[in-house]
């Protein structure tokens, strides 16, 4: 069940991203995360009304806690750094950094939680997805034929990747003996939190007058989107292996490049293509063999 769960996370990351990118044309991404952070917590909190796990929120641990909260921190940051990098670079550039968490992710899990199965094919596969991601991050060429002078998105999605693997290490951590719609709730305020904090600080707040009426509805859906990829991925992560759910999870790379590809016509080129192909591979063989 929880293979399939891993899928169903991947299908709406991917959805979220191209959602949130439809979202952040005119609106700036710090307000936009967190307008979306106020969907993924409203649909977590009923997901966990419907299970009725609201009753063990005093049955909760002091380290599940703390570990929930910096994993809900993680998160945070993560977003930020994602949704910048999103409004001033391609899709199918910044989602392939996005997932270059994975690496980090898969290495910690064996160091920490010693999910050494198949070890050596969790490291080849490791170096696929490396050499996959560094492959699809080639310059882009303008119209003119020139190169893009600076890659300003760049060091936002390299953030966007850190805090993920970090989020995931974390949560796995915090979530233990803690039901997965409850944990996931939790993290979200935090997320909440945070970002309200970080528009306030930047004295964006005057911005809210004048949001775009249909960039704040693909904010909205997109917001949907990651409540059920949560809800998915962690349910995932409690019940299986961190080192495979997380690299399925990253699949949804092929999902949000497809549609990257039909909304906003951005196209890869062989060598990305390429690059591409390798991350599928390494992320398939981990999952079918390494589990």
């Amino acid at each position: 069940m929880w293979i399939v769960m891993a899928v169903g996370s991947a299908f709406f990351a991917g959805l979220t991203s191209i959602l949130a990118k439809c979202g952040i044309r005119k609106t700036d991404s710090d307000i936009a995360t967190a307008i979306r952070t106020i969907v993924v917590l409203l649909f977590s909190w009923i997901m966990v009304f419907i299970v009725g796990s609201y009753k063990d929120i005093s049955q909760i641990s002091a380290k599940s806690m703390i570990f929930l909260v910096l994993s809900g921190l993680a998160t945070g940051a993560s977003w930020i750094c994602y949704f910048k990098a999103l409004s001033l670079g391609d899709v199918n550039k910044v989602v392939p950094i996005d997932k270059s968490s994975t690496i980090l992710t898969v290495l910690l899990a064996i160091i920490l939680f010693h999910e050494t199965n198949h070890l050596w094919i969790k490291l080849i596969c490791t170096a696929l997805l490396a050499a996959g991601v560094f492959l699809m991050i080639e310059k882009k060429e303008s119209t003119n034929g020139n190169q893009e002078p600076k890659r300003v998105w760049l060091p936002y999605a390299i953030g966007s990747a850190v805090f993920a693997a970090l989020t995931s290490i974390l949560a796995k951590i915090g979530i233990e003996g803690v039901e997965s719609n409850l944990g996931t709730a939790i993290r979200t305020c935090v997320v909440l939190i945070m970002a309200w904090v970080i528009v306030f600080l930047k004295k964006k707040q005057s911005q809210l007058h004048d949001l775009d009426k249909k960039e704040l509805v693909f904010i909205c859906l997109s917001g949907i989107a990651t409540g059920a990829s949560w809800l998915c991925y962690y349910y995932a992560i409690q019940n299986g292996i961190v080192s495979v759910v997380v690299p399925i999870d990253k699949l949804s790379i092929l999902v949000s490049i497809a549609f990257s590809a039909i909304v906003f016509h951005e196209r890869l080129s062989k060598k990305a293509g390429v690059g591409l192909a390798l991350m599928v591979i390494g992320t398939l063989v981990m999952a079918i063999w390494a589990r």
